[in-house]
């Protein structure tokens, strides 16, 4: 029987986690842009994506192995608040390249924090399912109070927004070593070149549906990159102020739709959960667009701001989901690891890479003047997302009912193998 406190303190590391993040990730666009530092904000979020193609899955392989999850998460949490600390001065002294350095070293530590926290959630509760939507709603909240309170202070365009992260991971990675344990499931087997070159997660790739589903993955992300770079800096050009509460919209519609992920997958199953968060990424960038060449009309960005659940949750939120369907028991820290790294680390990577080049090409005006460059920018993500809905639906199909009802009946048949040995002994 599962323990009653047991989803309260998974859902405070979530909130935690979460919170962390949102005191910067979604303007830190726009604070470079004030300070100067505009033309990196492409590599700034790429050097991340750097980051997360090499740590999560590396770190995922230590979690499965070696260590606990918690102590991990422990460890990087306390190490990468010590580095989120020094961020702030790079930006006042406008040194763009130690603030790159810096940025790389701090995602090699976050990022694994995706995987590490869903390793946990899944190992620690009975209905993945059912239970956790529940436990990565409060990380969704935990992002949308970060942002509102840095939104409050005026801290939207301010490195002291970087600072508050820092304090708060360095909390979080001491409240890591008081999570339920979390042991490493192939803890003492005999290491080997396999683990080194991570072939048993990469192995999940043989599936092509599975393989389908990654690729799509990587490069509906570039539409995530595209909003996560540079959203901020959009509406601060169209005139909107406090950025950072603006952004929260998206949060509040995050709640409402990874509760309903359940819902959905129970009715439709996760290739239709996909479908429906490709085609919100399609309409969100389009209405962007529309933003541009109407400043006047805010509800096209409110309405763009709060797709954000759809966009977020059922694609990539369901694609963890996925991941821990279609991941046998033994690797599945690493699996988690692998869709981190596809997504965070080549999809961040390729997205920051692709939409900044567009950016500094396309965007070249400041203020109100660039909105019409804007209108432009923001259908190039639109049309990937619309290109990769079309793959999505010829080549993807959805076979983890037919996984489970597969590994059922090898239960079953186990069951009832021992129980006719047991009644032939006796």
């Amino acid at each position: 029987m599962q323990n009653s406190l047991i989803v309260p303190r998974l859902s405070t590391m979530m909130f935690l986690q979460y919170f962390v993040l949102g005191t910067w990730f979604s303007t830190l666009g726009y604070i470079l842009s004030q300070y100067g530092l505009g033309s990196i904000i492409g590599t700034a979020y790429a050097v991340g994506g750097i980051a997360a193609i090499i740590s999560p899955i590396f770190l995922g392989m230590l979690a499965d192995r070696f260590f606990s999850s918690q102590k991990v998460l422990g460890v990087v949490n306390i190490v990468g608040g010590i580095i989120l600390f020094l961020l702030p001065a790079q930006i006042y002294a406008g040194n763009g390249i130690a603030f790159l350095w810096l940025m790389f070293l701090y995602m090699l530590c976050y990022n694994p924090t995706y995987s590490l926290t869903n390793n946990i959630s899944f190992h620690n509760v009975q209905d993945s399912i059912k239970t956790f939507p529940l436990i990565r709603l409060f990380g969704t909240i935990g992002f949308m109070v970060s942002g509102v309170l840095v939104g409050t202070l005026g801290f939207s365009g301010s490195p002291v927004s970087i600072q508050i992260g820092a304090v708060v991971s360095i909390l979080l990675g001491a409240y890591s070593f008081t999570l339920p344990n979390t042991p490493a499931p192939a803890k003492g087997k005999p290491f080997s070149i396999r683990d080194l070159l991570f072939l048993d997660a990469l192995g999940l790739l043989k599936n092509r549906f599975f393989l389908v589903f990654i690729i799509c993955t990587i490069i509906l992300f570039i539409d995530h990159a595209a909003y996560t770079s540079f959203a901020s800096v959009f509406l601060g050009d169209a005139g909107i102020n406090n950025i950072a509460s603006m952004l929260t919209i998206g949060q509040l519609s995050e709640m409402v739709f990874i509760l309903l992920i359940p819902l959905f997958f129970r009715l439709f199953g996760f290739k239709y959960i996909f479908l429906i968060g490709m085609f919100a990424w399609i309409i969100r960038m389009t209405l962007f667009s529309l933003f541009g060449m109407n400043p006047s009309s805010t509800t096209f960005v409110i309405i763009a701001i709060a797709l954000h659940g759809l966009c977020w949750d059922f694609f990539f939120v369901g694609g963890y989901m996925y991941t821990n369907k279609m991941a046998p028991k033994h690797i599945k820290g690493q699996a988690q690891g692998l869709i981190i790294m596809a997504t965070q680390g080549i999809g961040m990577f390729l997205g920051s890479f692709v939409m900044g080049s567009i950016y500094n090409q396309v965007v070249t005006s400041k203020g109100a003047q660039a909105l019409p460059q804007w209108s432009a920018f923001w259908l190039y993500p639109a049309f990937i997302a619309l290109a990769v809905a079309i793959v999505f639906i010829l080549f993807f199909k959805d076979t983890t009912r037919k996984l489970e009802k597969k590994n059922k009946m090898q239960k079953e048949s186990v069951a009832k193998e021992a129980h006719g040995e047991i009644k032939y002994d006796s």
